[in-house]
């Protein structure tokens, strides 16, 4: 096996307008499929047009009233939610495999890169175990959903700052019965809006991410370097 190295900062993509969901997917697909061994990572910030997704796992009962907003199934993880104007989507394009990062640890990387965005503004937030996501108290601010193919992250995560969230009331949030969702405008006094949101959460998750990778890599190097594995240390690992 050859030596891990440590990820370079992803590249930051913002999308202007809303995004129409499954031509977003589509080109995400695409993009993702034609990258190269040495194809920068991305970061795409964007907003969607209103839609709610069903994740691979989504079941149709979890759909109370949709109504008129249309209802997409989607390949990545997880079970329904909606996007709508006003939410931060943030699709991370990585190639795990440069890392020796796990996409276990690349989900408690994005939810934590939320809560110390929310900090800043003396937010206290959480994580819940075996509910990907950052709660709010007991209400949900940001939901996760990802998906790998051949070491390649797809999709990513949505942050509520500031939308109607009236049809989070028609869905079982992320399956869960009467779970609360909030958003950022209502938990703080000043304006916010996605571009600037989207801007401060993209610089803390690279930072985050770039150095865990290294951390990673150093780790998984050393462990590559050696030709033999210590028959009494219980820490070696042989690769």
């Amino acid at each position: 096996m050859g030596a891990v190295t440590t990820p370079a900062p992803p590249l930051v993509r913002h999308f202007s307008g809303l995004q129409e969901y499954v031509a977003t997917v589509d080109a995400m697909r695409e993009w993702t499929a034609q990258r190269q061994p040495d194809t920068a990572d991305e970061l795409w910030l964007l907003e969607h047009a209103p839609v709610f997704t069903l994740g691979l796992a989504g079941r149709h009962e979890h759909l109370l009233a949709p109504g008129t907003i249309p209802v997409v199934q989607s390949d990545r993880g997880g079970q329904v939610t909606y996007h709508a104007p006003g939410q931060l989507i943030a699709y991370v394009l990585l190639d795990l495999r440069r890392t020796s990062l796990g996409i276990k640890r690349l989900v408690t990387l994005l939810e934590q890169s939320v809560i110390d965005l929310l900090a800043v503004d003396g937010i206290s937030a959480s994580r819940r175990e075996g509910a990907p996501g950052v709660y709010v108290a007991d209400a949900k601010i940001a939901a996760l959903g990802l998906r790998v193919r051949h070491g390649c992250t797809l999709h990513g995560l949505a942050l509520n700052v500031a939308l109607d969230l009236e049809p989070f009331t028609r869905i079982n949030p992320c399956g869960y019965a009467g779970l609360r969702v909030t958003q950022l405008a209502d938990l703080v006094t000043r304006p916010v809006d996605v571009a600037s949101v989207g801007a401060a959460w993209a610089s803390g998750f690279t930072a985050l991410f770039t150095a865990a990778g290294a951390r990673s890599s150093a780790a998984s190097n050393q462990q590559h370097s050696s030709s033999t594995c210590s028959s009494n240390s219980s820490a070696s690992v042989c690769s």
